[in-house]
């Protein structure tokens, strides 16, 4: 029998260059939060480093910029930390400027020992958002402190999500006994085809107990892709309509059926337009997958 890829849904059964021909942008795929059922586009954007350029005018227009390229293809959620320097008032200037405040998923992070309270407001204000959608306890910093804060804020109507985070494939046992123990709505954790430990334990407790993944570091900050872009991108890759190497490192993530959503991080509208493709078009099986992983591998 000859593999297919999936597709998103029957009315997107076309390749994205075929919708591009009728004039119609192709659906985006999203995916449901599993506490709520809200959906998600399956793509987000991130702003670690990409978004830290302090009080540069020129840099913090640009910024404004692919945020509204990012609204304009569909996306909404925006994932953002205290510990990214000027990223939360330069996502704020430009929901602001854009007035897109009512657009965005606002998820943010505590990342402090001492006052979670202050720290939280101090990010809200920064945003100009009236609450956020979802806070995060970062890289589980006094998270014994900082969880049942914020699910008292939850609890309290002050925000709608709660999760907890870490990266590069740190303090993945502690993870999963919190997963295991607390009521969590989300959980971000570092996925791509290289950086694969949260397949054996993490992305399968998650979807045993409904809790949403955002996968960070999809890129490992660029590093991956600049290995790759050595590299011709297969010509099997076109069976799942990706035109780069990102969009392809992208539906291998998001097509595991536990992630929610990836967030790449750019400061760039080009690769922006290139990782929000990512969510249109066909979607590689379990088989294709194997292969992207495994040809991935080879060469890198």
């Amino acid at each position: 029998m000859q593999r297919r890829p999936l597709l998103l849904w029957l009315p997107a059964s076309l390749p994205a260059s075929a919708w591009a021909q009728a004039g119609t942008a192709a659906p985006l795929l999203t995916r449901p939060i599993p506490s709520s059922g809200e959906r998600l586009p399956a793509i987000g954007l991130g702003s670690w480093i990409t978004f830290n350029v302090g009080d540069d005018a020129a840099a913090r227009r640009g910024c404004a910029q692919v945020i509204g390229e990012f609204f304009a293809r569909g996306g909404r959620l925006i994932d953002s930390s205290p510990m990214y320097g000027s990223s939360q008032s330069v996502i704020g200037d430009a929901l602001q400027s854009l007035g897109a405040r009512a657009r965005v998923f606002s998820a943010d992070k505590v990342w402090t020992s001492s006052d979670g309270a202050a720290q939280a407001e101090a990010s809200r204000r920064h945003w100009r958002v009236d609450r956020f959608d979802l806070l995060q306890v970062h890289n589980l910093l006094a998270w014994e402190k900082q969880l049942p804060l914020i699910e008292a804020m939850k609890a309290q109507g002050r925000l709608r999500y709660v999760g907890i985070t870490t990266s590069e494939g740190r303090r993945h046992r502690e993870i999963e006994q919190i997963m295991r123990s607390q009521p969590l709505d989300f959980v971000q954790l570092t996925y791509n085809p290289v950086d694969r430990e949260a397949e054996q334990r993490l992305l399968p407790l998650a979807a045993e107990r409904g809790i949403a993944v955002l996968a960070n570091r999809p890129f490992q900050e660029g590093a991956l892709l600049r290995r790759l872009q050595r590299h011709p991108l297969p010509a099997w890759a076109a069976e799942t309509d990706c035109g780069c190497w990102a969009q392809l490192v992208l539906k291998f993530i998001v097509t595991h059926p536990a992630v929610t959503c990836a967030i790449p991080a750019t400061s760039r509208i080009e690769h922006l337009r290139e990782n929000m493709g990512a969510a249109q078009g066909r979607l590689p099986d379990a088989e294709l997958r194997r292969r992207i992983a495994e040809h991935i591998k080879q060469l890198v």
